[in-house]
């Protein structure tokens, strides 16, 4: 599998397991969008993955294990309070807004620290498809 430039990192210290949990997700095909807090970026990150449509990307675990390879199809945002259905379709929740919801807010609790997740609290979003998996000791 062919190593991209752009990395996408799913997994921290701590995580319990989720970030490889959702790089199966992905290769499973069942996770197609990921979305993190505007507030995150810096302006050149900001406009960075905003200008990310059509890029390859390799996604690697939190060890910077290269798992798997996707392409961008559509960077936007949202609110959490009122989500685009692209964005809880693709992390596999379906039509269940709420579910998408509880599903974030347990997952972003430690990186949320003191900040207050609301409704209006802007999301960026990350559609895209699967086009490679690393193979088994690659």
């Amino acid at each position: 599998m062919r190593i991209y430039p752009k990395k996408s990192v799913f997994g921290w210290k701590g995580d319990n397991g989720l970030g490889n949990t959702l790089i199966e997700q992905i290769i499973q095909g069942d996770k197609t969008a990921t979305c993190s807090f505007k507030a995150e970026y810096t302006e050149t990150e900001l406009e960075d993955v905003l200008g990310s449509k059509g890029e390859m990307v390799t996604v690697v675990d939190q060890t910077g294990t290269a798992r798997c390879n996707i392409r961008i199809l559509d960077v936007f945002e949202t609110t959490f309070g009122n989500p685009d259905m692209r964005l809880v379709r693709g992390e596999g929740d379906g039509n269940d807004v709420r579910a998408f919801q509880e599903d974030h807010r347990r997952a972003w609790h430690e990186t949320m620290q003191d900040a207050e997740l609301k409704d209006d609290t802007v999301l960026v979003v990350e559609l895209f498809e699967l086009v490679g998996v690393a193979e088994e000791g690659e």
